[in-house]
This record gives C-alpha cells, structure tokens and sequence, in this order.
C-alpha cells in the first residue's frame, strides 16, 4: 500500500485512472481470459458468462479469419493472435491513424476517426471484398470497439464519403447522443446495422466487442456491423428533424431516408433476420470493469471511495458542474487526518459545439469543472477518455483544480471566452493542465475522478500541482 500522505492528489487520480484502463487493455484482456483445448477454446470472463468457441477444421476446409474495427483493435488482434497463433488464415484489422500496432497474422489498416476520411472508405471496401465467398465452413473473429463507426465507411448508393462526413459533422455539433449519431449512421451504409453480418453468411462469426456504449447494446457498438438493428429509417429521419437538419444535410441523405420510410429500400437486417443466426456476440468489457478496477486501486492505496451513482450522461457542462458540486460536498467537514476520498465516475456526456475552439468533451468537462473549483484548495479533478484521445486532439482530457483558471489568466488567456468558444485543449495546455497518454489499446468511454486531500495529507496539500 502507498503511503498517500506523501502522494500528490494528481499522481493519485492517475494512477486509479490507469488502473481502470489497465483492466480492459485489449490484448491482456484475452490472453487473461482465454483457454485453448483442442478445436475449443473457452473465453472465461470475469463478471460474464463463459463462452466456449469451437473453432473451425481444417480438414473440412474451415478457415479462421479475423476481422477488426476500432481504436483497440489492434489491440484486441494481438491477443488473439497470441493465443490462436497459426490457426488464424489471415485478416483485415482498421484502426484510427496513429494507433497501429505490429500484428503477425492480419493486415493494419489506418483511417480517420471521428471524422471518416478516404482511408475510411478504403478500409471498409477492402474489408468487404475480403469476406466475399466465404463458406459455412469458416469462422471470423471480428473484433469491435468504440470508432468503428467512422473508420468503417462503406456509404450507401448514392451517397459519398463527404455527404456522411457532413452529416456526422451537424449532429456532433449540434449535441446530438451518440445513439442518435448511430441511427442515422446505420441507415447510410453498407456495413452498418447488420450489413457486415449479412455479407459474412454464410460463414459463422463471432464478435468480440469492448463496449465503449452506456448498456453495452450490441447495436450501438461501433454502429453495429454484426448486430441486429432495432432502428429504422422512420427514426434517421425523426432524429435529423428534431435537431432542425433536414435543411443542412445533403439532398441525396434526405432523398436515401425518405425513400427507406417508403419502403423503396430495403431496411438493415431486425432481430430474428435469418443472416444474424450465424453471428454470435460476446462483449468482453465495459465501463463498468475500468469504473471497478479503478475503485479496488485507489482502496489499495488508501483512499475512502465514493461512487457515483449510475452512469456520467447528457449535457456535459450540466454535468461537470453537479460533479463539482458533489466533490465540494464530499470534502466539507472531514477530519484533518482522514485519509483522501476520491469521487469516482464514468460514462459519455453530450457536448453541444457552439465555438470554432478546439478540444473534446473531457477537456471539456475539466475546464467547467475548474471553473466551479476556481479558489479553493485540496480538490483536484482527472476526466479522460480510456482511449487516450479526447475529440479531435491528441490529449486523452484534462486535470483541474482551483489553480486552473488562474494559472491561464497568467499566461494572458481569458477561461470563460475559451470556454464558450470550445477552445478548451488550448486552456489546459496554458494553464498545465492536459493529460496525454497515447494510445491506450482500450476504449470504454471516459473516467471522471475527484480527489479530496485532506489538512493532515501532507506539508503542501493546501496547494495542489
């Protein structure tokens, strides 16, 4: 156990934050998890059912394949190539640029996340035409993770890349839920909401998700190329209405969505489809693995934990400022030698874009957060994203105390105007405060912890790093 009088509430909020993202590392995850007797091969996962695969037979012409899309899969292709070795006949394996990793056995495409770009569709039509005239006697392995939506991009006929991006551009902006962005997705593409499913039969498939979505619902993940999709083209066009873009987007988008509502286009593959009773599921880890793993390290070294109750959603500033309120709360009235609480939080807020700044929503978070903090000592904050990326940039988030704003204010910057104009990444970066990480070889959304230090902690607590 740590001595954590002599710790800095920032090491204490990092090294609890690894600890979440260390328990759902991609490649540990299944070299911890996996069994291999014979053709069978026995996936025993903490918190989850045991799942047993029989793998496919070479005498019968069976081929093991691989398949993978996200920021982790690569991550996710190393474990399985460490445990299944020369089974595996070959494969195709997309991740966001700058977060390759050397695979053996499959082929590492790299495309744009989270705006798809040319790569994106590349990656997608390579993937697709390397599934065709696959046989009932094959298995694919197809590895899933948050991204997928954008570096899969297979846009429907009649559309381009660009009409896509667009799309996905306005709803971000405009804070629309991921699970709004997805069921739009789905419904202009050829890949998404069971598509990639119906393109693997009549092969067998197994999908291996780390579930970056509150709920882990297959459909979400990644958009859900393996999953039956519960939307419809009725809902696409309901959610570009609600958000007042049936204007904005491109013509050919509105022309796709009302002819599905007519009925001229064939929907994406329901529940109970027949090209889905091949396709197995399998969500290997969440939010709620990390948010456990990162409790059990900051009692390890000892701290007192509160946990938050239920899942971090919604409007991201709304947010911040209740976290704020309720580490504030937490910390009035504790002895001067209690040991340090930390507030433990997880899930994926809603950031409405309104500035020309950038940044994402963990630095977004920080900023609020800091601001509600501005002055006051002994509290600090970590929000990051468990994918080493927060939005467009390259920072996983954000730290913030009550020196944030001040430290930005020294440096000539004006918190509240960047703030309000999205320009988060450079706030923190004035002000000492981003936390870059690089790639994690996970992705289960974002973990928001609060420390709470305490007059006995240590000579310099009153003045936090």
């Amino acid at each position: 156990m740590w001595n954590t009088r002599f710790e800095s509430p920032r090491r204490l909020l990092v090294a609890a934050w690894r600890a979440g993202v260390a328990a759902v590392h991609g490649e540990t995850l299944l070299r911890t998890v996996s069994r291999l007797e014979g053709d069978r091969w026995y996936l025993g996962l903490p918190q989850r059912r045991e799942r047993c695969v029989v793998l496919p037979s070479p005498a019968d012409g069976g081929r093991l394949r691989l398949l993978g899309a996200g920021k982790a899969a690569a991550s996710l292709a190393r474990g399985i190539e460490a445990v299944l070795g020369e089974r595996i006949d070959a494969g195709r394996v997309v991740v966001k640029h700058g977060h390759a990793e050397t695979l053996r056995r499959a082929r590492l495409l790299e495309a744009g996340h989270p705006l798809p770009d040319a790569a994106s569709a590349q990656a997608a039509a390579a993937m697709l035409t390397f599934v065709e005239r696959s046989a009932p006697t094959d298995l694919y392995l197809v590895l899933l993770t948050g991204g997928a939506s954008a570096l899969l991009a297979a846009p429907a006929a009649g559309l381009t890349l660009e009409d896509k991006a667009q799309v996905s551009r306005l709803l971000v902006e405009c804070g629309a839920s991921i699970q709004q962005i997805n069921v739009v997705r789905r419904h202009l593409s050829r890949i998404k909401g069971g598509q990639l499913a119906r393109a693997l039969a009549p092969a067998r498939s197994i999908t291996l998700a780390i579930s970056d979505v509150l709920g882990d619902d297959p459909a979400a993940i990644g958009s859900g190329p393996t999953a039956a999709d519960p939307s419809t083209y009725a809902e696409a066009l309901a959610v570009l209405r609600q958000f007042g873009l049936a204007a904005s987007v491109p013509p050919a988008v509105l022309r796709r969505l009302q002819a599905g509502v007519e009925g001229r286009l064939a929907e994406t593959p329901k529940p109970g489809d027949g090209v889905l009773q091949a396709a197995d599921y399998v969500v290997l880890a969440g939010l709620r693995e990390a948010l456990a793993a990162a409790v059990a390290a900051a009692r390890g070294m000892g701290c007192e934990v509160v946990e938050w109750t239920g899942p971090l959603a919604g409007d991201t500033h709304s947010r911040a400022r209740e976290f704020a309120g309720r580490l504030r709360q937490l910390a009035m009235g504790r002895g001067r030698n209690a040991p340090p609480l930390l507030l433990v939080a997880g899930g994926e807020t809603t950031l409405q874009v309104r500035g020309g700044g950038r940044g994402g929503r963990c630095q977004e978070f920080a900023t609020c957060v800091a601001g509600e903090l501005e002055g006051v000592a002994g509290l600090a904050v970590l929000a990051a994203g468990t994918d080493g990326t927060d939005g467009p940039t390259a920072a996983a988030g954000g730290f913030a105390d009550g020196g944030t704003w001040p430290r930005a204010r020294q440096a000539g910057l004006d918190p509240a105007a960047l703030l309000a104009d999205n320009d988060t990444h450079r706030l923190l970066a004035a002000s000492g405060d981003l936390f870059v990480t690089g790639p994690t070889g996970t992705n289960v959304a974002d973990l928001m912890l609060g420390i709470a230090m305490t007059a006995g902690d240590s000579p310099a607590e009153r003045r936090l790093p």
